[in-house]
């Protein structure tokens, strides 16, 4: 039986892989735990990883494009969070696990996070850059030329 019946290959669910190791390195391998003032940092890190997420999942629908990563764009979005990062919601997904991080408090548990991008980068964002470039060429080249891709 194939994992991908059990789990869709979406970037939330490798987010939630993510954390769920974060969890068991916080427990049985913590480097350094943090005291008390790691617990509003991990909140505002997290509920400011949700608020540009909400932000830039405002945009696909405001575009009436696509926001799955395995979909073909129907529109090249460039405003709002997107006028500064391609993808702000990988990048507000990095932030709240780097909050999920301080939450569980410890310093592997942060650390881990360092994985995330290149991960994402390879499994999805890719893909995604190849799609924009055949759906809107010259276009996607000079956005991706000028904004960052984290």
């Amino acid at each position: 039986m194939s994992i991908r019946r059990h789990f869709p290959d979406l970037p939330p669910v490798w987010a939630a892989g993510f954390f769920a190791v974060q969890i068991g390195l916080g427990w049985a391998l913590p480097l350094i735990r943090f005291g008390d003032w790691a617990w509003p940092l991990g909140w505002l890190l997290l509920g400011a990883g949700l608020a540009l997420a909400g932000w830039s999942s405002v945009w696909f629908w405001r575009k009436k494009t696509t926001i799955e990563p395995h979909e073909t764009p129907g529109t090249l979005i460039v405003e709002g969070p997107f006028r500064l990062n391609r993808n702000p919601i990988y990048t507000a997904m990095a932030i709240c696990l780097v909050g999920t991080g301080f939450l569980v408090g410890a310093l592997s548990a942060v650390l881990l996070v360092a994985l995330f991008p290149p991960v994402i980068t390879r499994r999805f964002i890719r893909a995604e850059e190849l799609a924009l470039r055949a759906a809107f060429g010259p276009e996607a080249e000079r956005y991706m030329a000028r904004t960052r891709r984290w």
